[in-house]
């Protein structure tokens, strides 16, 4: 019922609920379990939790639960956060009023925790981001296996890397750098993110064994949607053959270790890529905001509901590596405060928090632009 309700979204509203309804799906779903990190792990350290909302701004719907908590929809749906009791405002500032708490106040105070209680609470949230992408993956293994094909080459393209490295078609690659790659998407994974990197490569071909060195290059490459991407290319093109296509099924604790490896895998390539960005070998014109990911939840959804829930795992690991980030603002940013209070045996002084805090606010605001003017020249020129 799910896919076919997804599919057809788009026969309404000129296309606009094809994209919108996907989009507040996955990252509602992502931003709900990141923020429920944040609130059992709080409950349980016995601070007391006056607000739960997804989305900013006006309250949209709401109820209060019989510990006190406000749990709210709110009208600007990129985000959400739990307010704890003491913070001045939705980023955990601490707040003005808490030289006047007694007691009883400050234990249930986040920030009259002891420190080791405030860096659970705040590193939950990221670590529910994994879990969720990990229970989705387990799910999806579980449910309906895994289909491979095989790294048996087809076609090998004239003057591309492959070519010069001296793959034949018919090559069967069985491992790279030592790595052994089952199916062509591993292989994919590991040409994609080494673009003028030197590979070992162990092709088969008729039973006989032999090694290739092939360097990846980087080359702008579109998707089935059209979307650009930098990554890198050998040259050559998989075998369709039958007997290269096959389904697997999973048992649950298989699928669970899958998951696990699919969850690294997501945090390897994204990791990669910021190194990518930063050492000038990927194009930060890939960073996206809510715009690219909207359009790649309707893009997504229009082939499923089970895509659209691997998106959703997907975001929610880079959602949760990025927020641990050591910027003020973020979790990350948290976790470092944290880090230098325990190390000093005394948090920073309020002034220092409040700089950082400003930086934060700074860096964040400027990524959040860059990334909206990315994706108004990608919806612009795609």
């Amino acid at each position: 019922m799910g896919s076919y309700v997804l599919s057809h979204l788009q026969m309404f509203g000129g296309g606009v609920l094809g994209y919108v309804i996907p989009f507040l799906f996955v990252l509602s779903l992502v931003v709900f379990f990141h923020e429920l990190g944040h609130f059992l792990v709080a409950r349980w350290c016995g601070v007391q939790i006056l607000v739960f909302s997804i989305g900013f701004g006006p309250e949209i719907v709401g109820f209060n639960d019989r510990y006190g908590t406000r749990w709210k929809i709110s009208a600007i749906p990129l985000g959400g956060f739990v307010k704890f009791f003491g913070d001045d405002n939705v980023a955990s500032v601490p707040g003005q009023s808490q030289a006047d708490m007694d007691a009883e106040q400050r234990a249930r105070s986040f920030m009259f925790q002891p420190v080791l209680k405030r860096i659970a609470i705040v590193v939950a949230g990221p670590v529910a981001n994994f879990v969720l992408a990990v229970i989705i993956f387990a799910c999806v293994f579980a449910l309906y296996g895994k289909q491979t094909m095989s790294a048996r080459v087809d076609t090998v393209q004239p003057g591309s890397a492959a070519a010069a490295a001296g793959f034949q078609p018919g090559d069967l690659v069985v491992a790279i750098d030592g790595r052994a790659v089952d199916s062509f998407s591993d292989m994919q994974r590991i040409v994609s993110t080494s673009a003028g990197e030197t590979l070992n490569v162990t092709v088969e071909h008729d039973g006989v064994q032999r090694l290739l060195k092939a360097t990846p290059a980087l080359k702008e490459v579109k998707d089935n949607f059209g979307n650009v991407q930098r990554i890198g290319i050998l040259g050559i093109t998989r075998s369709m053959a039958a007997e290269d296509l096959k389904l697997h099924p999973v048992a649950p604790p298989q699928a669970v270790w899958m998951s696990l490896q699919e969850t690294w895998s997501v945090i390897d390539r994204t990791l990669n890529y910021i190194v990518g960005v930063l050492s000038g070998r990927e194009a930060a014109s890939q960073l996206g905001g809510p715009i690219r990911i909207a359009q790649m939840s309707g893009q997504v959804a229009s082939f499923g509901f089970i895509p659209l829930i691997q998106l959703a795992a997907v975001l929610s690991v880079s959602i949760g590596l990025l927020n641990l980030f050591p910027i003020p603002l973020l979790d990350g940013g948290h976790l470092l405060f944290y880090v230098i209070e325990g190390v000093r045996g005394r948090p920073l002084s309020e002034r220092a928090q409040e700089v950082g805090f400003r930086i934060g606010l700074a860096i964040v605001l400027m990524l959040m632009i860059f990334a909206t003017f990315n994706d108004i020249v990608h919806l612009t020129t795609s």
